[in-house]
This record gives C-alpha cells, sequence and structure tokens, in this order.
C-alpha cells in the first residue's frame, strides 16, 4: 500500500522507503541515485547509517533535505588500530603496491576484508582497513520518493523484495 494524500505517512521503523539522494564529501559528489532508480530500504532495520537513519524519521513522501552526517554517526572515525604493516613479499608481483589501491583480502577464517594501501616502503607495505569514508563529514541531499509497509516476507527476510518479481515459488522454495 503506497501512502496517499488520504493518509499522510511519516518515515517510522518497518516502512519501506524510496528515496533519492546526492551524497557529498568535501563538496565532491561521492554517489548519487540522479539517472538511477532510487534507493529502498526498509527503515530501521540496519541497512542504512545511523546518522542517515535518525535524521530521515518523520519526513513524507515529496519532502527534501539536507542531511549532514558527523563522522560518528556515519563510517566512524579514523580508528589508527585499523592499520598493519604487511611484508611486502607476501604480495603477488601483479598488484600495483601504490598508495591508494584498494585490495580484498580473506582472513583466517575466509572472511572478506577490505583495505587500502596507505603508504610503502622497500619492506613493508601499510593497509589501511578503516571505512573509506571513515572521518569524514557526509552531506546527504535526500527526498521521499515513496513510502509503503514492509510486507511480512520482507520483514522475515530483512529486505525489500522487487515488487516486479512475481515469482514468489522461487522464495519459498530458496527458505526450504
Amino acid at each position: 500500500m503506497n501512502a496517499t494524500n488520504d493518509t499522510l505517512m511519516n518515515i517510522r521503523d518497518d516502512l519501506v522507503v524510496s528515496l533519492d539522494y546526492t551524497l557529498k564529501v568535501d563538496g565532491a559528489v561521492i554517489d548519487t541515485s540522479e539517472n538511477s532508480e532510487p534507493i529502498q530500504f526498509i527503515q530501521g532495520q540496519g541497512h542504512i547509517i545511523p546518522g542517515l537513519k535518525r535524521q530521515l524519521y518523520g519526513m513524507t513522501i515529496g519532502e527534501s533535505k539536507l542531511l549532514v552526517i558527523p563522522p560518528a554517526e556515519g563510517y566512524g572515525e579514523v580508528d589508527d588500530n585499523a592499520y598493519t604493516n604487511v611484508p611486502r613479499s607476501q604480495f603477488p608481483s601483479d598488484i600495483p603496491l601504490e598508495i591508494g589501491v584498494a585490495l580484498q583480502l580473506r582472513d583466517q577464517r575466509g572472511e572478506v576484508l577490505n583495505a587500502t594501501i596507505a603508504e610503502t616502503n622497500q619492506e613493508t607495505v601499510r593497509l589501511n582497513f578503516n571505512h573509506p569514508l571513515a572521518g569524514k563529514e557526509l552531506s546527504f541531499s535526500v527526498k521521499v520518493v515513496d513510502l509503503r509497509e514492509a510486507t511480512k516476507e520482507e520483514m522475515d527476510h530483512g529486505h525489500v523484495h522487487d515488487p516486479d518479481d512475481d515469482d514468489e515459488d522461487w522464495d519459498e522454495k530458496e527458505d526450504e
């Protein structure tokens, strides 16, 4: 059910929010939904950063705002303990060992870790495991495009389902 003029709906937990946005950091556009579909998420389910979630509460369809999110409510402050030095010899020769290069590594349990090269010297490569936007103030220009109640299936699965996907049997088989 979409909101109508008769039933003014405000953003609250467990609503599917369709949001147009532009994210700027230090005045530069980092991400945007312009020329694409709005993002969709279930409010209050941990799909977006805490500061954005908090500032969206109460907004209505058609409402636009500029939301400034401090680092602590975005991707966190830069953690000095999220750096590690790795011997240069542990890197394959086809990886360019240059500052700013993004890498995906696996830990001992096989989990993927994202890192960027922060420094290099003849013996070691210093890796930064902080999120690339850690320590940054985030500036979101947002417009609420639509709001609706999340379906039971969306709540059970923890994510928004594509309304054009009528193949519910596939989802049921996946859950077996």
